[in-house]
């Protein structure tokens, strides 16, 4: 990642050191925000709710508050320390994971997921921000992918760690472990991070005032590529946030595995492969990104149809170690929209609409796929049931994932039509060829 022209102000080293820490925030971000993924079954157990209950508390409670705050935080972001307000939402989010432990009905779980959601929302605005003030456009994917990685460390953690804890301490441990390391990591980056100089990575001297929020989404509104690009991530992210809250229980239910068999499998597929995957999206975007900047889109596209063909393989195979080999190509495919989706998003905004931009971006990801694919799946789970038994889950999940997956390369095809003509409009400076 390092470079000769960091950010003024910060080394190379630093800079990398700044990215890994606000890494280490998403991971424990998504750590949190996924545990509940491999607690679900037993959750489900105590309290006695369906799958369809299962998916309101597991998306859309959490989606809508997480969506809404997303934009408040970007304004507020775009005007103050980035730094401090993902130091007070990591304090939230871990405090309230701890409490979700100590849960005695569905009600105080659902109350303790809300005020997650709360803390959540403050994080990815920011973050992404500041990481466009570290690093120059031709190496922004691929900061912001190795960033997106951390989405599949925090997985890693939950699934294994979760499914150790689950099956030796029980689901309320689980919770109390996911959220301590948040609450270490808030004193770390307040003494050890500096803001970085809004523009300095664009050598762009930051002297224009903040646009109100309907600005920029008029703004966004009048950029073509922009729509498509936020509906091509919602789609992508649809049957994968519906996968990680019930994954797990198809396992457990169709393949009879046990939580930390279930934790070992999956933190391997998602928390390795897919973070390799991930990160490696980001590095080949900015590659061939220099001499077409249309690869950044063309990069999620060859993934989802690369992995498409593998989903009925990993949902539909009676024999567990079949199915398992199924999911090593979508796993490794699962993230790769991110890093270059959120380059793009932020290349076509002037220098102060950044965070907003992304926060916008976030609410309509998080309202669509969030909101809306985990309650979808568990719902048609319900509907499936009569005629299909156990396996309507096994169903419910590859109906969704393969009918998203088309739909999100449909909308990256589109935004390569507009997308040139969008980044001129923005910030953007696209590399030249061999740079």
């Amino acid at each position: 990642m390092s470079d000769t022209n960091p950010a003024p102000g910060f080394s190379p080293g630093y800079r990398n050191y700044v990215l890994v820490v606000l890494t280490l925030v998403y991971v424990v971000n998504y750590l949190d925000r996924q545990i509940l993924g491999i607690l679900l079954p037993y959750i489900q157990k105590e309290f006695v709710f369906d799958d369809f209950q299962a998916g309101l508390l597991s998306g859309t409670v959490f989606a809508v508050i997480y969506a809404t705050l997303a934009i408040p935080f970007a304004v507020l972001a775009d005007r103050s320390s980035r730094r401090n307000i993902i130091a007070v939402s990591l304090a939230m989010f871990s405090v309230m994971t701890v409490l979700s432990g100590y849960a005695t009905t569905i009600w105080q779980l659902v109350g303790t997921r809300f005020c997650t959601g709360i803390g959540e929302a403050g994080t990815g605005p920011s973050i992404n921000s500041m990481i466009a003030d570290l690093y120059p456009p031709q190496k922004r994917a691929g900061a912001l992918a190795f960033y997106s990685a951390g989405l599949n460390i925090g997985l890693l953690f939950g699934f294994f760690g979760g499914g150790w804890m689950l099956q030796h301490y029980g689901w309320r441990s689980a919770f109390f472990a996911s959220g301590a390391p948040g609450l270490l990591l808030v004193v770390l980056l307040l003494t050890t991070v500096s803001e970085p100089i809004r523009g300095s990575a664009d050598k762009i001297v930051d002297n224009s005032e903040t646009p109100r929020l309907l600005e920029v989404i008029r703004f966004l509104w009048s950029q073509l590529s922009f729509r498509w690009v936020a509906l091509g991530c919602s789609m992508s992210a649809f049957g994968g946030y519906a996968g990680l809250y019930f994954i797990p229980k198809f396992l457990i239910v169709s393949h009879h595995m046990t939580p930390v068999q279930v934790g070992i499998a999956l933190s391997l597929l998602i928390g390795v492969g897919g973070a390799i995957g991930t990160l490696m999206s980001g590095v080949l975007a900015d590659r061939f990104g220099r001499r077409d900047v249309n690869w950044y889109m063309y990069v999620p596209i060859l993934a989802t149809f690369i992995a498409l063909p593998f989903a009925p393989v990993f949902y539909l195979s009676q024999a567990t170690a079949a199915a398992l080999a199924g999911a090593i190509v979508p796993v490794f495919m699962g993230a790769t929209y991110l890093g270059p989706s959120y380059a793009m998003a932020q290349g076509m905004v002037p220098l102060r609409m950044r965070a907003q931009t992304v926060g916008i971006l976030l609410f309509v990801l998080n309202m669509i796929a969030l909101g809306l694919g985990p309650a979808t799946v568990g719902f048609s789970s319900v509907v499936l049931k009569p005629w299909l038994g156990a396996d309507s889950l096994r169903w419910s999940l590859m109906m969704t994932s393969v009918v998203t997956g088309l739909l999100g390369a449909f909308c990256y095809w589109r935004a390569t039509k507009t997308l040139k003509a969008d980044l001129a409009r923005g910030s953007f400076t696209a590399p030249a060829a061999g740079s």
